[in-house]
């Protein structure tokens, strides 16, 4: 046989073996082909809002006093789960914008309160499935499920350390709202949100927590 048809022989072996390997094994390999699901959540996000964020000045007077200064770069820290990771805050709300800060961090949304403001502080992140590399940060809220009531949040702004205490966690549809019926004028309440489960674009997790001084 002229090793041009053995050659296409093994291509054609190749093929057929992948094809039926992936068949076979697709509720363990299926997460490979959708392990970035975010996207999926930033539409929920901007189905809410078209509006431009504006870039924000962080050397504009916004220190508080009740916080300790801290000579470090924007940050996100859960301790419980082993996270530490830049917060990454983006010049508009442009979801290709937030997509591509995703890959170098936690991303603050733009539409909701700064960290230490009263409001709703949202920040989001990549998710992926265990055993997934740590490349880039696409592993970086894959473990959220693990945190409970009682569990510290850490955020660094503005060379600022805000503490924050987990005080619930939800699984909501996709599209569905978080409710803010909780809150109040002078409340703050830090939400971290990705795909649930990881690397799979079904519902969304949320875990909020409470300013500790407020």
């Amino acid at each position: 046989m002229p090793v041009r048809e053995i050659k296409k022989l093994w291509k054609v072996f190749i093929v057929l073996f992948l094809t039926l390997f992936i068949i076979f094994n697709w509720n363990e390999v299926s997460w490979i082909f959708n392990y970035r699901v975010v996207s999926g959540l930033l539409s929920d996000f901007f189905k809410r809002s078209d509006k431009e964020g504006q870039k924000i000045d962080f050397h504009n007077d916004f220190a508080d006093d009740r916080y300790d200064y801290y000579e470090r770069e924007n940050g996100l820290e859960i301790p419980k789960i082993g996270i530490s990771a830049p917060l990454v805050f983006t010049a508009t709300a442009g979801q290709k914008e937030i997509e591509k800060s995703l890959d170098a961090g936690v991303v603050h949304f733009p539409d909701s309160v700064l960290p230490g403001q009263a409001g709703q502080t949202v920040i989001l992140g990549h998710s992926a499935p265990p055993g997934w590399p740590k490349i880039k940060y696409d592993w970086v809220f894959s473990r959220l499920n693990e945190l409970v009531e009682g569990d510290e949040i850490f955020v660094f702004f503005n060379n600022r350390k805000y503490e924050y205490i987990v005080s619930r966690k939800v699984f909501l549809e996709k599209g569905e709202e978080i409710s803010e019926e909780h809150l109040t004028n002078n409340k703050n309440v830090l939400v971290l949100i990705s795909c649930w489960p990881p690397g799979k674009d079904i519902k969304r997790i949320a875990v909020e927590a409470d300013l500790a001084k407020q």
